[in-house]
């Protein structure tokens, strides 16, 4: 194999939930962007040199990243390709540019190289001699890590070693991938100096050679592998544990490739600054950890710091599944804030501790948006007595009452008798949130949702009263129900003791004669976390709720006030709704 560059120049959902959020995927938009930073420090020497970056670096031009660095003058990143040949002992001589190489040259007019992406590895061409050492940093977003091994041919790659307090050999990383330190294997470095016999410079002793991640080293090994470190870390969620704006959730596999046991360690790392005109994180994602309890058969959350992290033994050749969380009560400010973090996956060898590899994931959340539809349910289980000699208001049993709520882009909260979904009847015909079916798209009826409170007057809509839909406020809707209105139940059409009217049926009474006008102030207190016996996965996001409390007048000579909790769940972001 030619090793030397050639170049020309040098919660619960139930049916109708899981509708409405196939409905919600018509509209939603792309993902918010999201960035972990971390400025990894490269030490180069003058010649050539060969880096591995374990992140993406394309938000600036190699001009950019290495402004500061005038030493750099090329960069070389490897096309691995099915034509290549094996390795060759001699040296040689650079030849024009080929499909196996990208370029970039300082103040060269054909670069092909132009932003440095990850995971990749790189060859770094500095000015001077070995005797030159030079400190490169490079910004870069942190991705999950990943590898590819090609069978003809050589490898250029990097690998997550330990970052402190040294690295592993190369014989105990590849311990459980013999094959990358074979007998019959070669494998290279970059040490500086020009391009020679002695750079790259081949690794004889695997035992004694020390893995660096930030160096990317040639291996020819004939496999085809994705491996890329003795512990694999695979996140549900290819990107990391990025929740964006509601995501609750997230599974990690971590499966230990060796054949003994090991000790894994979970701990957040703080990001680095984002670079200038990236989106500025405002802080850490506060990440927890769910385990499951045996003895309240319950799955518990528990935050993951650096004074508390997850520790745990993985058996040999054994698979673990862990999930991971967001405390969105942390998570405050403008929606679509940014907070971005690292997971550190540290694995250790046992009995004696020695590391083995550090896998960071990137993590990041947003702050969340409340606007759009609501739905779930007050739970009663408190009802104020009246009769007389009784006490107590605990019921014999809850009673639940559907709750929907709207809340629109400008934080007005609507509590809904009815609501449809689906494509709204004037153009463009966009999926839609309306109150009446005459608002939706003919065509398209069949299709449609419609959820509904059967506790409310049909076709009513409460827009106004008190408070917000905000964690830690308390959003207040009176509920008014005129005393001849047919929901008013002291109303019946065919008894003429409640009919209104008087005994020769041809003059209206008023109001309190036969029937009394009610009113129905209903409270809803929303809570940072959630009622007890509730999940708090997704809570501040998808799922938000609190203490309910309805106050009734005209039912009884004085207020009746009934209570419990409630708990809704997110049924479409759409921050618009078509009212009467």
């Amino acid at each position: 194999m030619d090793l030397t560059p050639r170049f020309s120049e040098p919660g619960r959902a139930g049916w109708w939930l899981r509708r409405g959020l196939s409905l919600l995927a018509l509209v939603l938009v792309a993902p918010l962007a999201h960035a972990q930073w971390q400025n990894v420090d490269y030490m180069l020497r003058g010649g050539w040199n060969s880096i591995y970056l374990h992140g993406d670096a394309s938000h600036a031009t190699i001009e950019q990243l290495f402004a500061s660095n005038p030493e750099v003058i090329s960069v070389w990143r490897w096309n691995p390709n099915p034509t290549q040949t094996q390795f060759s002992t001699s040296t040689l001589i650079p030849s024009a540019g080929t499909p196996e190489w990208s370029t970039w040259t300082r103040g060269g007019s054909a670069n092909t190289l132009l932003n440095l992406t990850g995971p990749s590895a790189y060859l770094v061409e500095c000015s001077g001699t070995t005797t030159n050492t030079y400190r490169a940093t490079v910004p870069q977003r942190v991705q999950p890590p990943r590898s590819t091994w090609v069978r003809n041919g050589a490898n250029l790659l990097g690998f997550p070693a330990a970052m402190s307090p040294s690295a592993p050999t190369m014989s105990a990383y590849f311990a459980s991938f013999p094959v990358a330190i074979a007998t019959n294997t070669k494998i290279y470095k970059y040490a500086g100096g020009p391009l020679s016999g002695s750079n790259p410079t081949q690794i004889f002793s695997t035992t004694s050679e020390p893995l660096d991640r930030t160096q990317a080293y040639w291996f020819e090994a004939a496999v085809v592998s994705n491996f890329y470190g003795p512990l694999e870390v695979s996140p549900s969620n290819l990107d990391g544990l990025i929740y964006g704006r509601n995501g609750s959730l997230i599974s990690v596999r971590v499966r230990n490739r060796t054949s003994s046991t090991v000790n894994l360690t979970i701990s957040p790392l703080n990001s680095d600054a984002a670079p200038s005109g990236q989106d500025q994180i405002t802080g850490p994602v506060p990440l927890l950890y769910r385990s499951f309890n045996s003895a309240t058969a319950a799955y518990e959350f528990t935050a993951v710091t650096a004074s508390n992290p997850v520790s745990m033994v993985l058996n040999a050749q054994s698979t673990s599944e862990l999930f991971f969380g967001v405390n969105r009560a942390q998570i405050t400010g403008a929606a679509n804030t940014l907070y971005a973090s690292l997971l550190r996956f540290t694995l250790n060898r046992m009995p004696d501790g020695s590391p083995l590899m550090d896998v960071l994931l990137p993590a990041s959340a947003r702050v969340t948006s409340l606007s759009g539809l609501w739905i779930g349910d007050a739970t009663v289980t408190d009802v104020q007595a009246k009769a007389p000699g009784v006490t107590g208001t605990t019921t014999g049993r809850s009673f639940p009452l559907r709750i929907i709520l709207h809340v629109d882009d400008t934080g007005t909260a609507r509590l809904l008798s009815q609501v449809f979904m689906g494509r709204l009847a004037t153009a463009p015909n966009n999926v839609g949130l309306c109150t009446q079916e005459s608002y939706l798209k003919t065509s398209d009826l069949a299709a449609a949702l419609r959820y509904s409170a059967a506790h409310l007057p049909p076709g009513t809509s409460y827009p106004t009263g008190t408070g917000s839909v905000t964690l830690g406020q308390t959003l207040v809707r009176t509920i008014p129900i005129a005393y001849n209105a047919s929901t008013n139940p002291f109303v019946h059409t065919y008894h003429p003791d409640h009919d209104n009217r008087n005994a020769r049926f041809d003059t209206a009474l008023s109001a309190g004669v036969e029937s009394p006008a009610i009113s129905r102030e209903c409270s809803f207190a929303f809570t940072a976390n959630p009622p007890a016996g509730t999940s708090s996965q997704g809570w501040g996001s998808s799922v938000i709720g609190g203490t309910y409390t309805e106050t009734i007048t005209g039912i009884h000579k004085t207020p009746t006030t009934v209570s419990g909790t409630f708990v809704l769940q997110r049924a479409s972001e759409i921050g618009s709704i078509t009212t009467n």
